[in-house]
C-alpha cells in the first residue's frame, strides 16, 4: 500500500485536473475492505479505480480514492479449455499480450482495450466482434458489508450491451477483485469487423489477428499518454428498424448491424463524423480529428468544456438521425457518479 499525493491527474487518462481527499493503491482484498471501511467509519465517499481510462472528474472528489492493483495471473487447463483467474488490477492490454505469447489465443480481438481486467466485466468491453460476456467464466467480487468474497457467474452478471449488472444492483457495496475467463483450445477466428475481413479465415494466425487490431486501433485513437483521452466516448447507439431503415434509405452506406433482439446497431463515430464534427472546438476540448467517437483533451480541458462539447455532439446527432447517443464513459462528481446522459441532455 501507499499513499499519494491527492492529484487525480495521474489517476485520469483524461488528464483533467481535479483532487480527491486521499489516494490509496490497493494490493489486496483485505486493503480494500480495511480502506473502504475506514471511509464508511469517516462518512466519507469512496471510489474505486483501475486505470481511469474510463472516467471523467466533473469537480473534486470529496472522498477517497481508492486505485485497485489486486494483481496475479493463475492458469488452469482442461482437455477442452484454458481456465484463467486474473486479479482485477492486472492490465488488460498486458494480459492479452502475456496469454498470446504463452501460445493461448482468443482474447486477440480485444488488443489495446485500455484499462484493468476489474472494469471489463463492468462495460462488458468488446471491440472487433467479440464482447466479454462471450468468454467470461465468473467475476469475484468482495462484498463489503459482509468482507466476504462472492463468486457471480457469467449469467449473473446479467451482460448486455456495455452493460452489467455491475452498473446497477453491484453498482454500490461490492468491488471487483478478479475474473475468470475460459478460453476454448479450439481457437475460431472472429474477422467481421473492419480490416479484419480482408484476413483468409483458413490460414490466420491469432497473432495476425493481433497485430492488425493494434495497427487499427494505433491508427485511429490518439495515445492517452501524449493527449487526455478515455478512448470512445460515446456507445453504438441501438435504434429501432424504423430509425435504422430511414437512415439506411438517405444514406446507403451507413453501417448497420442487426441484432439478436430485432433492433439494429449504429456506428456512433459514423454518425458524428456525418454532422461534420471532427475537430470541432469547445474551450480546450474536441473531437479527435481521425476518429469522432472520441473527445479529447486537446488544450487544458476542464470538464465544463468536455461536457458541453458532449452535449453539443449529441444534440446534433440526434437532430440529424434521431439517434440520441449515451456516454460509454462515467461521470463522476463530487461525491460519486452521475447519470451521464442526464448531464448532457
Amino acid at each position: 500500500m501507499s499513499t499519494l499525493d491527492s492529484t487525480l491527474k495521474p489517476w485520469n487518462t483524461f488528464q483533467l485536473e481535479a483532487r480527491a481527499a486521499e489516494v490509496n493503491v490497493i494490493s489486496s482484498p483485505d486493503e480494500l475492505l480495511h480502506y473502504w471501511q475506514e471511509s464508511r467509519r469517516l462518512s466519507q465517499p469512496a471510489l474505486l479505480l483501475g486505470e481511469g481510462s474510463n472516467v471523467l472528474f466533473l469537480e473534486d472528489f470529496v472522498g477517497r480514492v481508492l486505485i485497485n492493483r489486486i494483481k496475479g495471473i493463475h492458469i488452469a487447463e482442461d482437455a477442452l479449455a484454458w481456465h484463467l483467474h486474473i486479479g482485477a488490477g492486472e492490465n488488460w492490454h498486458q494480459l492479452v499480450v502475456h496469454l498470446l505469447s504463452s501460445g493461448i489465443p482468443g482474447l486477440e480481438n480485444l488488443a489495446m482495450i485500455p484499462g484493468c481486467v476489474g472494469s471489463a466485466p463492468i462495460q462488458n468491453i468488446g471491440a472487433y466482434g467479440v464482447e466479454l460476456s462471450q468468454i467470461c467464466e465468473y467475476v469475484d467480487v468482495l462484498n463489503f458489508s459482509s468482507g466476504k468474497i462472492e463468486r457471480l457467474s457469467a449469467a449473473d452478471c446479467l451482460f448486455g450491451y456495455r452493460d452489467s449488472i455491475f452498473k446497477h444492483q453491484y453498482q454500490t457495496g461490492y468491488a471487483i477483485v478478479a475474473v475468470g475467463l475460459l478460453l476454448a483450445k479450439k481457437w475460431v477466428p472472429v474477422l467481421t469487423y473492419g480490416d479484419l475481413v480482408n484476413l483468409e479465415v483458413t490460414t490466420v494466425q491469432p497473432q495476425q489477428v493481433f497485430d492488425e487490431v493494434c495497427r487499427m486501433r494505433s491508427s485511429k485513437l490518439p495515445d492517452p499518454k501524449k493527449i487526455g483521452n478515455a478512448g470512445s466516448f460515446f456507445k453504438n447507439p441501438v435504434v429501432t428498424t424504423e430509425t435504422a431503415m430511414a437512415i439506411k434509405s438517405r444514406y446507403p452506406q451507413a453501417p448497420v448491424y442487426s441484432l439478436d433482439d430485432g433492433n439494429f446497431k449504429l456506428a456512433a463515430g459514423w454518425l458524428i463524423d456525418r454532422c461534420d464534427l471532427k475537430g470541432y472546438r469547445v474551450g480546450g476540448a474536441a473531437v479527435h480529428s481521425q476518429q469522432a467517437l472520441v473527445l479529447i483533451n486537446e488544450n487544458n480541458a476542464s470538464a465544463n468544456d468536455v461536457v458541453a462539447l458532449a452535449r453539443e455532439v449529441r444534440q446534433r446527432v440526434g437532430e440529424k438521425f434521431n439517434a440520441w447517443l449515451e456516454p460509454e464513459v462515467r461521470f463522476i462528481a463530487a461525491e460519486g457518479e452521475k447519470d451521464a446522459v442526464g448531464v448532457i441532455s
